[in-house]
């Protein structure tokens, strides 16, 4: 791979302490104590959103590189013993089997990862969310890559002018399909807005054809057939120089919109930016949350991180999210603050209507 750099973020839920609020430090001293033994690794960073352990490693083996999938997979099933045993809620709950099969997508781990060469100056933003899925970061990366309103850059950097192409993914016919923008804007839009069915993948530079951003596009009750927890995705954007300013890859979250997720999974609730240390959903087990953190990469090695949701001007936002919450939360069981039953059938909602099965009657 020569001098190319590979950014790898490859998270999972292995232990919630207490319920689902936030990780253990017993977890995080482990999955620290196990990278920092690796030979595989230029640098990394440990950091967790909720109750999920995020892992941040820089190494030059590219994309989907076995070893480095491995070692991510043998760090959560080490921490997964140490959340069994301090019997930490859903040990091990993101891990769909008990045995690694050469790379972690599909087996329960969310995985961004990109292959890079640094630039003169190679700042990254990496979010984490929680108490989500992936369709989350549908609204946010359009803002950022495509919407003028959010991102000056593209009306008044010429190196932003070509737009950017975006790679998105149907989760049920498990199919990907490209929208140049500005032109395809509105066909993007026809599928992006669906979360719950559509996701982007990455985005390109058309100028350059150079990797903008990836994110996570595991759902998990599609792999296990079954409500096995949220995605809790995660996303990696590359800024500045033909790409969009720092402030401007963060600006989407000052609006916190709604996303799928919640408590149980089978809620719609306001995506609330938070620095890591309020990244600890409690009320109702939430509401979702997400954590920016922001690293200059320099010769493979993670300069940061800096906390950019710890910025006190993100609290008009934060107070936006909590007078969301209230008027969802008002709702109860009832739609829209509940999913469709589209969406609810990877819940637990199927176990009630077998339940009920012989008390339906045909209409006569």
């Amino acid at each position: 791979m020569g001098d190319r750099l590979t950014l790898s973020v490859i998270k999972a839920d292995i232990g919630g302490f207490v319920g689902h609020c936030s990780v253990h430090p017993a977890l995080v001293d482990e999955a620290q104590r196990y990278l920092a033994q690796s030979t595989l690794l230029e640098d990394f960073r440990v950091a967790t959103v909720g109750d999920d352990l995020n892992l941040i490693m820089t190494h030059r083996h590219g994309v989907d590189h076995a070893p480095v999938h491995r070692l991510a997979w043998d760090v959560f099933i080490s921490c997964t013993a140490i959340a069994r045993d301090k019997k930490l809620y859903g040990a091990g709950q993101d891990l769909l089997s008990d045995a690694f099969s050469g790379n972690v997508r599909g087996m329960g781990p969310g995985v961004a990862e990109m292959e890079l060469e640094e630039r003169e100056s190679e700042p990254v933003v990496v979010f984490m969310a929680d108490k989500t899925s992936p369709g989350a970061w549908n609204y946010p990366l359009y803002k950022m890559f495509g919407d003028p309103f959010n991102t000056a850059g593209l009306v008044i950097d010429p190196k932003l002018h070509d737009g950017f192409r975006f790679e998105v993914q149907d989760f049920l016919e498990y199919r990907l399909v490209d929208f140049d923008l500005p032109e395809d804007m509105y066909d993007l839009l026809v599928f992006i807005g669906a979360t719950g069915r559509f996701a982007i993948k990455s985005v390109r530079s058309r100028q350059t054809g150079l990797i903008a951003a990836v994110s996570s596009t595991q759902k998990l009750n599609l792999l296990a057939g079954r409500y096995v927890g949220k995605d809790d995705p995660v996303c990696i954007v590359r800024c500045q120089n033909g790409f969009p300013a720092v402030g401007e890859a963060l600006e989407p979250f000052a609006m916190p919109h709604l996303v799928s997720g919640w408590m149980r999974g089978s809620h719609w609730g306001p995506l609330m930016p938070v620095s890591q240390a309020d990244a600890r959903p409690t009320r109702f087990d939430g509401p979702p949350r997400v954590v920016a953190l922001g690293f200059q990469l320099c010769r493979g090695k993670l300069v940061g991180p800096q906390d950019f949701f710890s910025d006190i001007s993100y609290d008009r936002a934060r107070q936006t999210a909590g007078t969301i919450a209230d008027y969802m939360r008002q709702h109860g069981p009832f739609e829209p603050h509940r999913l469709d039953l589209d969406q609810m059938e990877y819940t637990t909602l199927p176990q009630v209507v077998q339940k009920l099965q012989g008390r339906f009657r045909a209409i006569s």
